[in-house]
């Protein structure tokens, strides 16, 4: 079954539709909300990185960076740099729970 070229014009153009619709969101700018949001994320992984006594500096540095976007108005920066502190903290979470019983693997007996 071949479909003629009106057919597939309107099939082309429904499949554009739903595509741009999907990629909606990704083109909207982020707003104080969203900043609002992911810095509190971000914070509190932090907050347990400090709980475990192992908060990297470079979570600090990105908490910094995110308040300096947003202090400025640019709140797409502001959560990029909240989520990247976010991620920084959860790394440093693991690292500290992984560790917290790996060093037994290393003990001479």
């Amino acid at each position: 079954m071949t479909l003629n070229a009106s057919m597939r014009r309107s099939v082309l153009a429904a499949t554009a539709v739903l595509l741009m619709a999907a990629a909606a969101p990704a083109l909207a700018a982020s707003s104080e909300a969203d900043f609002k949001a992911a810095y509190a994320a971000a914070e509190a992984a932090n907050k347990e990185a400090a709980a475990l006594r192992n908060q990297w500096t470079t979570t600090a540095a990105a908490l910094a960076a995110a308040k300096k976007a947003a202090d400025s108005g640019d709140f797409d920066r502001a959560v990029a740099s909240s989520k990247e502190a976010e991620a920084l903290a959860k790394a440093s979470i693991f690292q500290a729970t992984s560790e917290k019983e790996a060093w037994k693997a290393l003990e001479v007996r």
